[in-house]
């Protein structure tokens, strides 16, 4: 029986690119997304089936993983790839914006993983993996709601990690630096503004230039995530964390190979105004 994959956030990216990427190496995918108008190139496949799924509306969880075992037989992976960013001045953001951020991002990830565990569970076997970010673990400005989400998500599946070791069940986080997707034009529709905060006006164009000159050496794609994503469901390894992107690497060694206070030092002078 081929394996299956449980994809959230499939309608483009990452996640339509690994249903593809899945798909073509003979899994059966399960594409779940928000809005049904944005599935191109997965409805042709005979080997995916696209439900709807919105991460803010958990109690349809179960009948949708009923629904994919009815049709494949089981669930092998869960891919957790559903999310956004909320960026902005947090003085900027609002409290509505801050709880969609997190019901979203983390509070409808925790749940649709809550959903899938007794099949593992009965079943002793499967993958839970994760897309993370590289500001879950290293962080730059005008991202805090965001990068709170995404450290949140770090440390939670970090700690289950360990419980469900016992239940044969692997846990696996990928941490995306900059990707070439349609994310950044998503999160500058989300971007955070309020005219009146005018003193921080030179700092944001000043951090639109630092991350112009960290962006241009180029981004990984959607694909290259996809194949790391394919990495981690069939290595059988307990590697918890998959880093794509040399741009993410590089801040990475900064803040693992340097004490805290040197790290701080080396970012803050990286992102303060001369």
């Amino acid at each position: 029986m081929n394996q299956t994959i449980l994809i959230t956030g499939a309608s483009s990216g990452i996640g339509q690119a690994t249903a593809l990427y899945f798909a073509k190496n003979g899994w059966n995918v399960v594409a779940t997304m928000r809005k049904f108008d944005k599935h191109s190139g997965l409805q042709n496949c005979q080997n995916v089936l696209v439900l709807k799924l919105d991460m803010e509306e958990p109690e349809t969880f179960p009948s949708i993983i009923e629904e994919s075992i009815e049709r494949f037989g089981k669930i092998d992976v869960l891919l957790n790839n559903a999310g956004y960013g909320q960026h902005g001045l947090f003085e900027a953001t609002t409290p509505e914006q801050i709880q969609k951020q997190f019901s979203v991002n983390l509070f409808g990830t925790m749940e649709i993983t809550r959903a899938i565990l007794p099949h593992f569970r009965a079943r002793q076997s499967g993958t839970i993996i994760t897309i993370t970010s590289g500001v879950g673990r290293v962080t730059t400005p005008l991202v805090s709601v965001y990068a709170a989400s995404k450290f949140a998500l770090e440390g939670f599946f970090e700690s289950l990690s360990f419980e469900l070791a016992s239940q044969n069940v692997l846990v696996k986080i990928i941490e995306p630096g900059s990707i070439n997707t349609n994310f950044e034009q998503t999160t500058k529709r989300h971007f955070a503004k309020d005219d009146s905060l005018t003193t921080y006006r030179s700092y944001i164009k000043h951090t639109d230039i630092v991350f112009n000159e960290i962006y241009s050496g180029g981004s990984s794609s959607a694909i290259d995530v996809a194949k790391t994503i394919y990495e981690a469901a069939t290595d059988r390894t307990n590697q918890l964390r998959y880093v794509v992107g040399e741009d993410l690497k590089t801040f990475l060694k900064i803040r693992n190979h340097n004490e805290d206070k040197d790290y701080m030092s080396t970012l803050r002078n990286i992102f303060a105004e001369k």
